[in-house]
């Protein structure tokens, strides 16, 4: 046990040194980091990207511009790693034209009706930059912006710290507040995200990760993955997506993934819920207590075998399958991604919960601190 402390104290000690020197890789315990220039802004700000690598040959890439996982290499069952999120070559891509691919969304993930929203009696006007609703933080939400980043050894396999201040009135919002985000790669095949947040001033928060995922790792579209959902309900959406207010069971409706089955089975079905959102785009109120760390999805992939698995301490979920994707987005390696050519999981607190009593609080005070976990959890089955 001595020697084992010995050896973490000095790898923690190799990492800190290698961070102050600049130095392109560190070799923690169990897994490496390695850093590189990853481009600038238009504003001059220098962006990095950062690979993280457990003992297993897992791998993420995630860059410290909207904390963007930027690519995730994962085994198939025959051992074979496979790119499983969508994305791009450069920063220029992220920057000109990114339908959220792999990013941290915040302040609000999700979609705030008409922008608007009351908080102690005071209205608060936020961007509209989704139709007539505010989605994602908005303009320049926190997937446009460059993190300070320190990657460290975490008990759990590599990691990656960002922090953030969004400051009182960014994007319409009140309070500054401090956002850290920490991802870690760990020895069990998870990317594991833990956000924090605080403010000095009464504000809302609900951040979540929107990587597009695509378990075959290599193109084509997810419909013949086989999705379960553990949640019995789903919120119903209006014209505009935004939720009605109701809890909708999803047993006899296309939403009912509590057992497997593929996503595609049901999505052209003749629903009003699915028209709307042209294919699967609802928020599911998971079964599980808020707050407490459970499994939200599992998702199997036949062809390659792998699995994902999608634990959350968030009371929601939000199922995208890319139906606004239709070519136009080519992406690594000059691939075009094709409509419904990836499905997102994101763990969330509910759509335009600051306008609807009934869904669980997102205002955060002053002297409390947001946590989020989220875990992506990979395998593969013979």
């Amino acid at each position: 046990m001595q020697g084992f402390l010995n050896r973490a104290r000095n790898a923690a000690v190799v990492l800190g040194l290698a961070a102050l020197a600049g130095c392109a890789t560190v070799r923690p315990s169990g897994g490496t980091i390695a850093r590189q220039p990853f481009g600038n802004t238009k504003e001059g700000e220098t962006v990095e990207l950062f690979t993280l690598k457990n003992a297993k040959g897992m791998e993420a890439k995630i860059t410290n511009y909207g904390g963007i996982v930027v690519s995730l290499m994962a085994p198939d069952r025959n051992g074979r790693l496979g790119d499983v999120v969508l994305g791009y070559d450069t920063l220029d891509q992220y920057v000109k034209d990114n339908p959220y691919f792999g990013c941290l969304v915040g302040r609000f993930g999700n979609r705030i009706a008409k922008g608007r929203f009351t908080l102690d009696g005071r209205e608060y006007t936020l961007a509209v930059n989704n139709g007539p609703n505010h989605l994602h933080g908005g303009l320049k939400g926190f997937d446009k912006v460059v993190w300070r980043a320190r990657p460290f050894e975490s008990k759990d396999g590599p990691a990656l710290e960002l922090k953030y201040l969004s400051k009182d009135g960014e994007e319409g919002y009140p309070g500054n507040l401090d956002v850290t985000a920490i991802y870690t790669l760990t020895g069990d095949n998870a990317l594991r995200l833990d956000f924090t947040a605080t403010t000095d001033k009464p504000t809302i928060c609900n951040l979540t990760h929107h990587s597009y995922f695509n378990l075959a790792g290599g193109g084509g579209d997810i419909l013949n993955h086989e999705a379960m959902i553990a949640a019995d309900r789903f919120t119903p959406v209006d014209e505009n997506l935004i939720p009605t207010g109701e809890l909708r069971p999803v047993a006899g409706t296309p939403f009912d993934f509590t057992k497997p089955r593929k996503i595609g089975a049901r999505i052209n079905d003749p629903d009003e819920q699915l028209k709307r959102g042209n294919g699967y785009d609802h928020n599911f109120a998971l079964n599980k207590p808020m707050g407490e760390l459970g499994l939200a999805a599992r998702v199997f992939e036949p062809t390659s075998g792998r699995v994902m698995e999608t634990l959350t301490t968030e009371p929601a979920m939000q199922f995208y399958t890319g139906n606004f994707l239709d070519g136009s987005n080519v992406g690594k390696g000059g691939r075009p991604y094709p409509f419904r050519g990836a499905f997102c999981m994101e763990p969330q607190h509910y759509p335009d919960s600051p306008n609807q009593p009934r869904f669980p609080s997102v205002v955060l005070r002053p002297g409390q601190t947001y946590r989020n976990t989220i875990l992506y959890r990979f395998s593969a089955e013979r």
